[in-house]
């Protein structure tokens, strides 16, 4: 018996330390009894003091600043979720890693949709800083080198932070606080993934596979869904859908039918045909007419929908092009392993980021949207093209930028990059900035507008007083 005994203590001992290893502290496994891991522990701290901080100054400002903060607290709660699942489970396939990003892809894609919302707002600077830094929140997916994302998208938030102290330095004291708050949130998640997440999201070596299902989320610090942008569509027939199957369906089978398509066609006699007959204009329907100027929209009949095809995304390296194509809200596009010889061609990009690291021979962005470039050094052209409210910044050098047949576009120079050719073409909204010695950017606009006289000998082309 006394043996007995003597065994259960040392069971018991041995249990008692089992629990204390996997208790709060013990990295990234958590415990089998749901104690929270030391880095979801630290990433609260970040919560309850920065954010805290930066969404308690965002209240006394109120107005759009503050619903911007609620929207970042949103992305911070979907973070938390996705950390607190990382810490107690092993890394997933790709396919559902995608799907568990996607709750911080959408907070992310909201906070930027603000801000295009809402460019006439009088805190719109305050909106441009946080809607350039929120990508930082993607540094969950940067592999190996998380942290310089994080300082790269907080460096991205400066432009705008510095006009916020510029405009209220002297009016208003709350706005200077509500900037270092701000700037202090990347300050200390730049010190927490070098502690936690050196070279990438840390995920459990124990535990089961992540899975897309694993955390319901009304877990606690789970993602809240964001606010709906207004009320709900009317209900849809539950037939609707199977209508506009069959309708796509037959109109692609007639269309399969080559020449054999007009077989079943009526012969228009000649009486019957009002180019011949003009009586019959007046006959059977309304007059067709031009479509009235300044007329409203609610008065103008709904275009049917046409069905679009949706492509995959690509980013891969074919030969020497790398091909970045169909990317929807990719904030995290990084080329990093770069050849002088090689070329980047980004097509039908909408809502991304792209860095493209190192030395390279060109770059040409093709009916991009809401597309932003970050690139070091281009030896030969940056070529714009098609695209709408694009940002392009060097940091390095490059020797041409060509913007053609775009819509809103602008660019960031470097010092090294100051005597770059910007060649433009039925283009509008046109900007280059030009960075100053305190570290701010002047900006200029291109002009957009023409003079051309002859004067005899051959056709002089000046810039419009209006153009600037």
């Amino acid at each position: 018996m006394a043996e007995l005994a003597s065994l259960v203590q040392r069971l018991e001992v041995a249990v008692g330390r089992l629990e204390a290893m996997s208790g709060p502290g013990s990295g990234n496994g958590g415990s089998a009894g749901g104690a929270v891991s030391a880095y979801v522990e630290a990433f609260d701290e970040i919560i309850n003091g920065p954010v805290a901080q930066y969404y308690s100054i965002s209240q006394q400002i109120a107005g759009d600043v503050l619903k911007h903060a609620e929207m970042m607290k949103q992305a911070f709660s979907c973070q938390r979720q996705l950390l607190l699942m990382a810490s107690s489970s092993q890394k997933p396939s790709d396919a559902v890693l995608t799907n568990l990003l996607q709750p911080v892809c959408k907070a992310i894609q909201q906070v930027q949709t603000f801000r295009e919302q809402n460019r006439t707002s009088q805190h719109f600077n305050h909106l441009s800083a946080i809607s350039e830094s929120v990508p930082a929140l993607g540094w969950v997916t940067m592999d190996p080198k998380p942290c310089p994302y994080v300082k790269e998208m907080q460096d991205a938030a400066m432009f705008y932070t510095n006009r916020v102290l510029k405009e209220y330095k002297e009016k208003d004291k709350r706005h200077v606080e509500w900037v270092r708050a701000y700037l202090s949130i990347w300050t200390e998640m730049q010190s927490y993934i070098k502690q936690y997440h050196t070279t990438g999201l840390s995920w459990s070596k124990t535990g089961p596979v992540a899975s897309a299902t694993a955390a319901p989320p009304s877990a606690p610090g789970g993602c809240p869904p964001p606010p709906p942008p207004g009320p709900p569509p009317p209900p849809i027939s539950e037939t609707c859908g199977d209508s506009e199957t069959v309708n796509r369906n037959a109109l692609f089978d007639s269309i399969n039918k080559g020449a054999d398509i007009t077989k079943g066609l009526r012969h228009v006699k000649d009486d019957e045909k009002t180019h011949k007959n003009p009586g019959l204009r007046t006959q059977g329907s309304a007059v067709r007419t031009g479509p009235k100027p300044f007329s409203s929209p609610a008065a103008r009949p709904a275009a049917s929908a046409t069905p679009t095809r949706t492509l995959p995304p690509v980013f891969e390296l074919e030969g020497k092009k790398w091909k970045v194509e169909n990317q929807e809200g990719a904030q995290d596009l990084v080329i990093g392993d770069t050849e002088l010889k090689q070329v980047v061609y980004a097509f039908k990009c909408n809502m991304s980021t792209l860095r493209v690291k190192g030395k390279i021979n060109s770059i040409t962005l093709d009916n991009c949207k809401k597309m932003g470039l970050v690139f070091d050094d281009v030896v030969g052209i940056v070529d714009v093209i098609n695209c709408k409210d694009v940002k392009v910044q060097v940091l390095g050098r490059v020797p041409t930028i060509s913007i053609n047949k775009t819509d809103g576009c602008h660019v960031y120079l470097s010092n090294d990059s100051l005597s770059c050719e910007v060649v433009s073409a039925k283009s509008s909204e046109m900007n280059i900035l030009v960075p100053q010695k305190d570290g701010e950017f002047t900006e200029l606009p291109v002009p957009e507008q023409f003079k051309t006289v002859w004067d005899g000998q051959k056709l002089v082309t000046t810039t419009t007083e209006i153009a600037g």
